[in-house]
């Protein structure tokens, strides 16, 4: 029998809930550690980021209506849907140069953060809600409320971990988001996408991209429709691009490095209150 050549799959973009081909039709040759090309990754352009920006906004009013009870539900089946398919997933991680210990462990760490942090999804408000005392005939309620739409460039270090665990906090409390996986370590952005899509994520509320950080960093911080932005890495030059450009709408600039990463369940509800917004309501007594 003749040898087969293998066909080689090209990784597409997560927009509105749909799996598009980027609208450059450009791509990148992945290259796995052992030196061999097993896929092409879509390359982003700035026009596959303002469709998701659009696309997120949309998706926002919806979705921040939705209970929380529900909101946790859905990212308890993320959880879920991850669990069922973890040893593809681990296969992808070291296929980029991870050990299979390392590997396991990755998957394992992302699995445990969704489902904590779907276990949150109907408590922070009681958390971070405060009646407060004022020396007028009022009552005034401070309760939180979710910024809107988020841009998030994900770690090279932790590519899963690290997109679950700005993802995750963002959307549990009713905010919609947009990341760029990983540059370094794409394989596992479909998969990602994959499960939030099987997962009843309305269309839109997730919208995953894979390219290049230099390319569309300036767009992910300086776009006046997104409200918060969170960079996962420690490079000065990037960490500097974006607390420039986010002040243009004064829009929440987040920077996490790696030992942030390490520790968003350790900080429990207060890495949810990095995209939250905290509205204060005077009530009249007696009314």
């Amino acid at each position: 029998m003749a040898k087969r050549l293998n066909i080689l799959k090209t990784r597409k973009l997560y927009v509105n809930g749909k799996f598009p081909r980027s609208e450059s039709e450009r791509y990148i040759k992945y290259i796995t550690t052992d030196k061999k090309q097993i896929v092409n990754i879509a390359r982003a352009s700035r026009k596959d980021f303002r469709r998701s920006v659009k696309a997120a906004r949309l998706a926002f009013k919806p979705w921040k209506n939705r209970t929380a009870y529900n909101r946790g539900q859905i990212l308890y089946r993320m959880g879920e849907m991850m669990e069922s398919r973890k040893d593809q997933i681990a296969n992808e991680l070291r296929l980029e140069g991870f050990d299979r210990k390392k590997a396991e462990a990755e998957v394992s760490s992302t699995i445990d953060l969704i489902i904590y942090f779907a276990g949150w999804a109907d408590k922070f408000q009681q958390v971070f809600s405060r009646v407060n005392p004022v020396a007028q005939p009022f009552f005034n309620f401070s309760v939180p409320e979710p910024s809107g739409v988020v841009s998030a460039i994900c770690s090279d270090k932790t590519p899963l971990r690290s997109a679950a665990a700005v993802l995750c906090p963002a959307i549990l409390t009713g905010n919609a988001i947009v990341l760029l996986y990983s540059q370094k370590k794409p394989l596992t952005a479909l998969t990602f996408a994959e499960i939030i899509h099987t997962s009843d994520v309305p269309p839109g509320v997730v919208n995953i991209l894979t390219g290049l950080q230099e390319e569309l960093l300036v767009q992910f911080a300086s776009h006046m429709d997104v409200n918060a932005i969170i960079y996962c890495g420690n490079k000065k030059k990037h960490i500097k691009i974006v607390q420039q450009n986010s002040s243009l709408n004064i829009k929440r600039c987040i920077i996490l490095n790696d030992k942030d990463l390490d520790n968003v369940k350790k900080d429990g509800p207060f890495s949810i209150a990095r995209t939250i917004e905290i509205k204060t309501t005077w009530h009249p007594v007696g009314v």
